[in-house]
Order: C-alpha cells, then sequence, then structure tokens
C-alpha cells in the first residue's frame, strides 16, 4: 500500500498497480513483436530419393504462395549427390488475378527452376520451356543429381516467362542444398548451420511504408543514382528484421540466398568479416584447394546470388546487424538504400552438432570416390583470345533486349555451343543500370571486368554487369549431362519478362 500524508491511498495504490501492469503488457507485446529468426522446414531423401508435393496457390492477402504440408511455406529441399529428387507440384492458382503480370494480365501459368543445378534442361529436370502448368494442372519433376555434383546452396522459383516476376515478388522461392561441403572444409560439419532466404518484399502500395522504412533503418536521404523511395525491403525467413542469435565467440555456418525477384544486396555483418566458403554454390576449394576459404567485408549478391560463409559472434555487449548497403544501380535502376535486415544478439553456444538437423551425416562422395574436378582454365590464352560470343544488354521505352533481339517462346537459339569445351563470352551493358546476368545449367568464371583482371576471378552461375561496362567470362560448357535447349537471362525477372532473355541450344 502507498501512503500520502501518513494516511493509505487506496485509488493511489491501484493507480500504480495499474500502471504497472500496462507496463508489463506493453513490455510483453514489444517482445513478441521481435522475432526470432525461423526456421524453415526441410525435407530430406530415402533410399536414394528425396520426394515432396509442393502446391502453387493463392495466400490470404491474395498473393501467390508456395504451400506444403498443409502450411503456406517453401522446404529447404536436402539432396545428396547421386540423388534423385522427385516433385509433384501442383496449381491451384486462380484461374484470374488482380494482379498485373509483365507483360499483361497474370494467367496463374507456373512451373519450377532449379537455379545453379548442373542438371539436365530436358524434361522431366530443368525444363523451363515446355513444362508449364495452368491452373489445375500438374507437373511431375524427377531431377536427377550427378555423383559429382558440386556442393553447396542453390535455390528453386517459377519460371513461366512473363509471370516469373509477379510469382518471385510474391515469395514464391525456395532453398536447395547439395550435401557435402564438409569435404571441402570439415570445420562446417561442426558448426550450427543457418539457410537464409532473403526475399525482396513490396511496400510500394502499403499504407504503413513509411512505419517499415524506420523498421529497417532506411536513411532517409537516398542514394546511389537512381531516385525515388525504396519500394523493396527485405525479410529473412519471411520475418522482417529477425534476430540470429550466436553465442560470443561461436562460428555459425550461414548459407544466404538472395531470392528477391528484382533487387541487389551488399551484405556487411558490422564489425565481423565474412569468412567465404562458398559462392553461388561453387565451394571455392573446387578450383582453388589451397586457398578454401577467404575474408571479405562485405559481398555483393545480385538477384539469385548466393554466399556460404563461416561468421563469428560478436563480442558480449556489442549491438550488431546483418545489413545490406546501398547499391548504385545507376541512373535507370532502382533505388536499393541500406537496410537493416536483420539484429545479431547473444545466444546459448551451440554444443551439440551430432544432432544438429543441418549437419551431414556421412561424407556423400566417399561412397564411390567420385567429387568434382578442379576446374583449371588457361587464363592467359582466354584473355588473348577474341570472344566466342558476346552478350549485349540494351533497353527502351519499349522493352529489354540480349543483342537487339527481344525473347519469344517461339524464337530459334540465338547461340549454339558443342558441349565439351570452354567458351570466351564477353558480356556488354549498354544501359544506364546495372544487370545481373544468368546462364542456366552451368556456372563460368568471372575473370576481368571493364578489361581488368580480377585478383581473385570467381566460378559464378550469375554475375553483376557494371553499367555501360563489360565482364569477361569463361563458361564452361564441359558438361556431358548438358545437353538440349536452354536460357541466359537477366537476372532481374521484370526484365527477363519483358524481353532481356534468350536460347542457348547444348549439341
Amino acid at each position: 500500500m502507498f501512503r500520502i500524508g501518513g494516511t493509505v491511498s487506496r485509488r493511489a495504490g491501484l493507480r500504480v498497480l495499474l500502471d504497472v501492469l500496462l507496463l508489463t503488457l506493453a513490455s510483453t507485446a514489444m517482445e513478441a513483436l521481435v522475432a526470432r529468426l525461423p526456421e524453415s522446414p526441410e525435407v530430406r531423401g530415402q533410399n536414394n530419393v528425396v520426394s515432396l508435393a509442393l502446391y502453387a496457390v493463392r495466400d490470404t492477402n491474395g498473393k501467390n504462395a508456395f504451400a506444403f504440408n498443409g502450411k503456406i511455406t517453401a522446404p529447404v529441399i536436402r539432396v545428396r549427390p547421386g540423388e534423385t529428387l522427385k516433385i509433384k507440384y501442383v496449381n491451384h492458382l486462380a484461374t484470374s488475378s488482380n494482379e498485373a503480370c509483365a507483360t499483361g494480365p497474370c494467367m496463374g501459368m507456373t512451373n519450377l527452376h532449379f537455379h545453379g543445378l548442373e542438371i539436365s534442361p530436358n524434361a522431366p529436370q530443368d525444363d523451363v520451356l515446355t513444362m508449364l502448368a495452368m491452373p489445375g494442372q500438374t507437373l511431375h519433376y524427377v531431377v536427377e543429381i550427378p555423383k559429382n555434383h558440386p556442393p553447396g546452396l542453390y535455390w528453386y522459383h517459377p519460371h513461366p516467362h512473363g509471370e516469373s516476376h509477379r510469382q518471385v515478388l510474391d515469395g514464391m522461392s525456395g532453398a536447395i542444398v547439395v550435401e557435402g561441403m564438409k569435404r571441402y572444409v570439415p570445420e562446417v560439419g561442426r558448426l550450427r548451420e543457418r539457410v537464409l532466404v532473403l526475399r525482396g518484399l513490396s511496400i510500394e502500395h502499403d499504407l504503413n511504408a513509411a512505419a517499415l522504412r524506420r523498421e529497417v533503418a532506411i536513411p532517409p536521404k537516398g542514394c546511389g543514382g537512381a531516385s525515388g523511395s525504396a519500394a523493396r525491403i527485405f525479410t529473412i525467413n519471411g520475418t522482417i528484421r529477425p534476430q540470429i542469435e550466436i553465442a560470443p565467440g561461436e562460428r555459425q555456418f550461414w548459407r544466404i540466398v538472395n531470392a528477391s525477384a528484382d533487387r541487389y544486396l551488399d551484405l556487411e555483418l558490422d564489425g565481423q568479416p565474412f569468412e567465404v566458403v562458398a559462392l553461388d554454390g561453387m565451394p571455392l576449394a573446387v578450383h582453388d584447394p589451397q586457398h578454401p576459404t577467404r575474408f571479405a567485408g562485405h559481398v555483393l549478391l545480385p538477384p539469385a546470388g548466393r554466399l556460404e560463409a563461416i561468421v563469428s559472434g560478436p563480442a558480449a555487449g556489442t549491438q550488431t546487424s546483418l545489413r545490406t548497403r546501398c547499391v548504385n544501380t545507376g541512373l535507370a535502376g532502382d533505388p536499393n538504400p541500406e537496410i537493416v535486415l536483420a539484429d545479431v544478439v547473444p545466444g546459448r553456444p551451440h554444443t551439440n552438432p551430432v544432432a544438429s538437423p543441418a549437419r551431414d551425416v556421412q561424407d556423400p562422395l566417399s561412397r564411390d570416390g567420385q567429387a568434382p574436378l578442379p576446374r583449371k582454365v588457361d587464363l592467359q590464352a582466354k584473355e588473348k583470345s577474341t570472344p566466342d560470343f558476346v552478350v549485349a544488354f540494351t533497353e527502351d521505352k519499349d522493352g529489354f533486349y540480349i543483342n537487339g533481339e527481344k525473347y519469344s517462346p517461339t524464337a530459334k537459339p540465338m547461340v549454339r555451343v558443342q558441349v565439351g569445351a570452354y567458351q570466351h563470352w564477353r558480356i556488354v551493358n549498354q544501359s544506364a543500370e546495372l544487370h545481373p546476368m544468368h546462364i542456366h545449367q552451368t556456372h563460368f568464371l568471372v575473370y576481368a571486368v571493364n578489361g581488368v583482371r580480377l585478383a581473385n576471378p570467381e566460378w559464378l552461375d550469375t554475375v553483376n554487369v557494371p553499367v555501360r561496362g563489360t565482364v569477361d567470362v569463361v563458361m564452361d560448357f564441359t558438361n556431358p549431362l548438358i545437353k538440349g535447349m536452354s536460357l541466359f537471362h537477366c537476372h532481374l525477372l521484370n526484365h527477363e519478362d519483358k524481353g532481356m532473355m534468350a536460347k542457348i541450344l547444348f549439341e
């Protein structure tokens, strides 16, 4: 009880108790708003087969979504080299939609692309040209993962021409992990693993857009050459600015995919470098066994890019965030401001790696001794050679083009390649904005940007091409499994939908 002037005031006491109760409720509500990083459900194989049913649906907000096991979620698919991935993909999208797609009203057509996997482009594998499902139809994928497939982080998303951007922007994407990374960096088998799927969230027409921009700490002053307010923020595993727990000094293995439809990331962890293990699913050690990791203060991930890295927990009492730095996308590009993606907070040390569901049970390549061979290329010879093929990105008010041509499903292949050799390609960006170039089925070695040789050439499947600049790469067309019609395109999916894509025939 509380005494005023020597007497007991019941009213004052009740008021104070009510104030304490309200403060407690407010504190509890604030704690509820601070979300821990959620973990996606996982699918693993049995008897060398990974099998699942995936559904394309409309969620309660009227957006396109993946459904798995009765929930609106995209599972992490874990496969081992030599396994078979079987997916029953059912299209339950609406036959009519209020959403606009790149080339007209959305029709609800969908399919799957297994981004980065070095697998056949023919049905029933990574065929995005003829395997298409309208609402009410079902696709059956049977994907053979080669026994010597590089381990790493890959991903899946719809790839129907004209509707890809809309579906990926709505959040239709998920991670694929090809097991076996510890073969190249044994330490990762003992670390806690986190799979972080970063998706772009459109806030362009959101009534709470200003509050959301404040929540992710977008600076009020813009950055880079693009004008206007940011129309996208990012979620991680479906959550805006979650908390990622890591004990001070603890080392964790983070696998990060930029699954946004049209936004760049320049990832930075405050005060902590990334110890890079793999980029775009390709372990550094595959082509440079003497240097299986390297340190980087920040890493640029174009849309579809992936980073796999070891990170260390910050010192106790240190405020640390995972953020994307400002990316200048050019005068014709979209704003890509600095954004806080997640807050890194103290957690319990990871002390039982054997029980970790993300840890490899055994080395999946030890059964037959096969492993990805080091990819050695005579760069001096390629640097002196005339490009075997030039890819020129251009755009105008009517669309987006490769080598002056706008994509058509009935178009003939723009280029034919003989399987069994490497080729020197030059990608030229003749526009006033960045473009990320992606080719299906294979990786390539990026060795020069704007004519300047890189100190550390990188094997990627998606590369940023600077404004009015060039990138020189060595395409790996040596895989005998890759034969048939495939694609290369800009991975700003609204550009791809509007024509910046072309066919390539592997012969």
